[in-house]
């Protein structure tokens, strides 16, 4: 017998959801990440719970617990019971019965196992009662312990259920699996059969799921995997990935934050912010990636214009893809630019210089204090020495 535990497990409102089902006859189990997680020792945010109990007794039994219900996705079985503040989505079992790729039809069950198949990967479909006691009805356990990322049954079946889990597969491995025992060759076969069925998808959905898994410690094997199979032609055309792992070493050694950003300009592609539907503000730091990866400005310029982090990623992007030898040094000038401060102020050029005349001579006196390596004092710079 597998347990698990956890604060999240034990705690008086998560308790409180499940003993609203059991204590009326119905089945209660935690499902998918949750259970995940915990198994792995990670830490578990979101709690999905699920019931044999249809969606309106779920409601019903809600409000008479003095809970409450939010019909959030109730067409699919899905109810959210705040308790305690916390949300819990509480779901009836399912099973699907007519699929597009995009969106499914599903009827409802009490069939635990049924409710399995439906999902996407055998290590999401883990249950556990609210003891913590772990069910497995299609043999994840193994594969989880494994690091072994495989589709439910039939992969070409699964993906053509919904053909977003083509990219759930590649940030899943990328987060969960063994990077030593590559990719389940029969994913990666049903994926190649089944990339174009990426095109029918939003671009809202598409964004989501890439800069997540741009945003993992290393995406560098799921996508170089995702590029072999066509599918990463069909989300950013373009796109090469063979300065990605490079700069995923660079920021190891240099101590650098994963950002996705900076891995999106590793990658390039075609009208990338479009396609992935970033903000504005990331769609900004993205052509600025771009644009200074082959500028003239040197690390300390940067650190002094932009900030420490925006140009230690940029240090680290030319590193990468203009293949240059790592130098630590580049960064430590990158983070002492961003601490300068100008000595020289506009009034300290008065009234000798006016209107664009000041402008001028100020430029020229920054670029001056900049290409001193920030050493040159104001009585220098105004040339008083």
């Amino acid at each position: 017998m597998t347990l698990i535990s956890g604060e999240w497990l034990r705690r008086e409102a998560t308790q409180a959801v499940c003993a609203m089902l059991t204590d009326a006859g119905f089945q209660a189990y935690f499902v998918g990440g949750c259970v995940r997680d915990a198994l792995m020792g990670l830490p578990v945010g979101d709690v999905d719970i699920c019931t044999d109990a249809h969606p309106e007794k779920v409601q019903t039994l809600a409000e008479a617990a003095g809970l409450k219900a939010i019909p959030t996705g109730i067409e699919h079985g899905t109810i959210t019971v705040v308790s305690g503040g916390i949300a819990h989505e509480v779901t009836t079992f399912r099973r699907d019965v007519e699929t597009d790729g995009r969106h499914a039809v599903v009827a409802f069950s009490e069939s635990i196992t049924e409710d399995a198949r439906r999902r996407d990967f055998t290590m999401n479909a883990l249950y556990a009662d609210p003891k913590g006691q772990v069910l497995d009805p299609l043999g994840g356990m193994a594969d989880l312990q494994a690091h072994r990322l495989r589709f439910i049954e039939d992969a070409d079946l699964r993906i053509r259920e919904d053909y977003l889990r083509i990219l759930r597969f590649f940030r899943f491995h990328a987060r969960f699996g063994d990077p030593q025992a590559g990719l389940d060759p029969d994913a990666l076969s049903a994926i190649a059969m089944n990339a174009e069925g990426l095109d029918t998808l939003s671009a809202e959905r598409v964004g989501s799921e890439m800069t997540r898994l741009l945003a993992v410690p290393d995406p560098a094997p799921a996508m170089a995997a995702m590029q072999r199979t066509g599918a990463l032609m069909h989300v950013l055309p373009g796109a090469e990935c063979a300065a990605l792992a490079q700069l995923i070493h660079v920021e190891r050694l240099a101590g650098l934050s994963p950002d996705f950003v900076a891995r999106l300009a590793a990658i390039g592609g075609e009208d990338v912010a479009e396609r992935l539907r970033l903000s504005k503000k990331e769609a900004s730091r993205l052509a600025l990636y771009r644009a200074e990866v082959g500028s003239a400005r040197g690390a300390g310029e940067l650190g002094y214009r932009l900030g420490r982090d925006p140009a230690q990623q940029i240090v680290a992007l030319r590193i990468a893809m203009l293949e240059l030898p790592f130098d630590a040094a580049m960064f430590s000038l990158a983070g002492h630019g961003a601490q300068q401060v100008l000595p020289v102020r506009a009034q300290d050029l008065m009234p000798q210089f006016q209107g664009a005349a000041l402008g001028a001579e100020l430029k020229a006196i920054e670029q001056r204090w900049i290409a001193s390596d920030f050493t040159l004092d104001p009585a220098a710079l105004l040339g008083k020495h």
